[in-house]
């Protein structure tokens, strides 16, 4: 027993030790809370985590989340010693170590696997990005919520295939950010049993004591999400750690806050000053005198010692191996017995779409009176979840007027009665429906979820690390433009779409008709590594006779001829999204009677255009037209880059007013003879 004991020191101050050692060498970093928390990643890993480092990716596997992502050398040194294996992005497990030690030597350098903050891709075993505070704990509850969703969906009597939790380690910023009320408010709701927090108190942010600006008691208030709350007094007491996890193990009906206390110091004696261990390395001086109180070689740097790393590959490595191989020979049974099910897991894991996925899409005849976007949306949404039983997603309490709702049979309410059901509902919580989200893709669930353009401002932090992470989700935004009317600039986006477009590998599609939304869909359910917002209107939107016209399915390439002159040689160029494409086509003909050659362009996704060939590029919009007018409900900011600086941009410099549509539309120049007059002036413009 003692020798077990020695063993169990020498890993805990491994992990400290590299931690204070990657921090050091990189100048940069935060050591304290590593070294603080090595004993509880410790008792969690070795003795609770159901993960096998051999195959990292294990569907079944459970979920350890560093939401404090600045301890990130906390996560580095257990994955190292762990001996945690490298995955390839065609999801193959390789024979090479995630973090080996020259990585952590590396810690913060160009091209390490050890980057400043935790992030997912670039490292195997990290579970999702995290470095903004709240949202590595408001993502593990969409992990949780997939983990509740899969269990009801794939499970059956003898085959249970899901039943992994989800862990997830916080500091006190995590608990000020208001999306971590959000997230534990639906939680508890929820009743996710499968969810642990570890809250580390220690009382410290990089300002100085908490003190300073909390003073709540977050144990009372978790009590009141719902939640069963454990505290452990001692960071450094492995045993009652054990305890606690297996307390929160057991819960029948409520996910567990776990507080911790612990002090984030060194590992000297009488180290009182903790705000350089937050923020700032030791200095090579502080961490002799910590190796020392250690017991360790002080001048010994990333050291390992003999019997570490195998003394985790018999407890962990072995526990998760074991799970593991149980649940691979357990799945072939299943195969076998339930054939399109595991084809169905199958393809979920690895993003990929069921035959026929796309065969119950409409095609929409032409129709001056047309259809809302968020209308035929709708429709095309159903019949494409219907042929793939592992999308699901919600809305945050706009369901009603954003028409994300599921509406066929047995779609049915997600909810602690039914974690079958398909149909989301986030509540008036826009910041945690974006982390759920992420969650949910991150554990391969096909997932969406819906708001107001407006709002899309509340979820910008998620929506950036679902771009981060290239995960595959779709952020479906309804009314697009001033054409709410009545409710006024509060309710009327302005540069919102602007600001989504300026989030790398973020696809921003604004489709102009409803044979568009259909094509918007088809591109969305193809891609693999990029999300997408999808910008949808209230209003109808005339559907674009596709005889006459261009097809829609050029929407694929993001912009497109959609009318041209009789010659193919245009005097002036009309681009347009969303709803003013129709009023371009209305201005083209106007120009067309009038004997000026205009040419319509619907760009309905910059991000996808600029992505084509050059030759492409210059077949839509030719150089040799200089002549331009863009024409947007929205910030005219990025529109130069397709204009140029002497071309025309009619769009919304104000933040709009509150009237009936028709008025506004006058009142911004977003009529047919406003459109005409101003391509005129651009075509004699460019004469001259």
């Amino acid at each position: 027993m003692a020798k077990e004991k020695t063993i169990s020191e020498t890993a805990i101050n491994t992990i400290r030790t590299l931690s204070m050692d990657g921090v050091q060498a990189a100048n940069s970093g935060h050591p304290g809370t590593p070294m603080a928390l090595a004993p509880v990643v410790y008792s969690l890993w070795q003795n609770h985590l159901r993960f096998d480092p051999e195959d990292p990716i294990w569907p079944n596997r459970d979920r350890f989340v560093l939401s404090c992502g600045h301890a990130s050398m906390l996560l580095y040194s257990i994955l190292h010693l762990t001996g945690v294996k490298s995955v390839n992005p065609k999801y193959e497990t390789l024979g090479s170590p995630a973090v080996g030690i020259e990585d952590l030597k590396r810690f913060r350098q160009l091209d390490s696997k050890c980057p400043g903050h935790p992030e997912y891709r670039w490292t195997s075993g990290v579970e999702t990005t995290t470095g903004p505070l709240g949202q590595g704990v408001a993502t593990s509850v969409g992990m949780a919520i997939a983990a509740k969703w899969m269990a009801a969906h794939f499970n059956r009597p003898g085959f249970e295939l899901f039943n992994y939790r989800v862990y997830a380690l916080a500091g006190d910023g995590c608990m000020m950010e208001g999306v971590s009320g959000e997230a534990a408010s639906i939680a508890g709701h929820l009743r996710l049993n499968n969810l642990c927090w570890v809250y580390d108190n220690n009382h410290i942010t990089i300002e100085g004591n908490t003190s300073l600006a909390f003073s709540e008691d977050v144990a009372t208030r978790f009590l009141g999400y719902g939640w069963n709350v454990v505290r452990v007094g001692d960071a450094n007491d492995t045993e009652m750690l054990d305890r606690a996890f297996r307390t929160a193990q057991a819960s029948n009906d409520r996910p567990t806050l776990l507080i911790v206390d612990s002090h984030i110091a060194y590992g000297a004696p009488n180290k009182q000053d903790t705000s350089a261990a937050h923020g700032e390395p030791l200095g090579d001086e502080e961490i002799k005198a910590t190796k020392r109180n250690y017991g360790w070689p002080e001048d010994a740097k990333f050291l390992v010692p003999d019997g570490v790393m195998d003394h985790f590959k018999g407890g962990m490595g072995k526990r998760g191996h074991d799970l593991r191989e149980g649940w691979m020979a357990h799945f072939n049974e299943y195969k076998t017995r339930f054939p399109e099910l595991a084809d169905h897991l199958y393809k979920m894991q690895h993003r990929q779409l069921p035959e026929g996925w796309d065969k119950d899409i409409p095609v929409y005849p032409a129709d001056p009176k047309g259809h809302a976007g968020r209308d035929c949306s709708a429709k095309i949404q159903n019949a494409i979840a219907q042929r793939v039983p592992w999308m699901i997603g919600g809305s945050a309490d706009l369901a009603p007027s954003t028409k994300t709702r599921l509406t066929f049979k047995d779609a049915g309410d997600f909810g602690h009665d039914n974690y079958a059901g398909r149909n989301l509902h986030f509540g008036i919580r826009e910041h945690a429906m974006g982390s759920i989200l992420n969650g949910l893709s991150l554990s391969k669930v096909r997932t969406y979820g819906s708001q107001f353009l407006i709002f899309s401002d509340y979820e910008r932090a998620p929506i950036r690390l679902s771009a981060l992470m290239e995960l595959p989700i779709t952020h479906i935004f309804t009314h697009d433009s001033i054409g709410v009317g009545e409710d006024g600039p509060t309710h009327q986006p302005i540069e919102q779409l602007i600001s989504l477009r300026a989030i790398p590998g973020l696809h921003v599609i604004r489709p102009a008709d409803a044979n568009e939304v259909a094509e918007a869909w088809r591109v969305i359910m193809k891609n693999h590594h990029e999300p997408a917002a999808l910008i949808l209107s209230r209003q109808a939107l005339p559907t674009v006779d596709r005889t006459k016209f261009g097809a829609a399915s050029g929407l694929a390439k993001g912009a497109y001829v959609l009318a041209d002159a009789a010659d193919g040689k245009p005097e002036v160029l009309l681009l347009a999204t969303g709803s003013e494409v129709y009023l371009c086509v209305q201005a083209y003909e106007k120009l067309k009677a009038d004997g000026v050659k205009a040419r319509v362009v619907s760009m309905p996704c910059w991000e996808i255009f600029e992505s084509q060939t050059a030759e492409y590029k210059d077949s839509v919009l030719p150089p040799s037209v200089r002549a331009r007018v863009s024409v947007e409900q929205a910030g005219v900011f990025g529109w130069a880059q397709y204009v140029g600086r002497g071309g025309a941009s009619i769009g919304m410099r104000t933040f709009g007013a509150s009237a009936p549509l028709k008025e506004l539309q006058k009142k911004f120049g977003f009529t047919v003879d406003n459109v005409v007059a101003t391509a005129k002036e651009q075509v004699a413009k460019w004469k001259r």
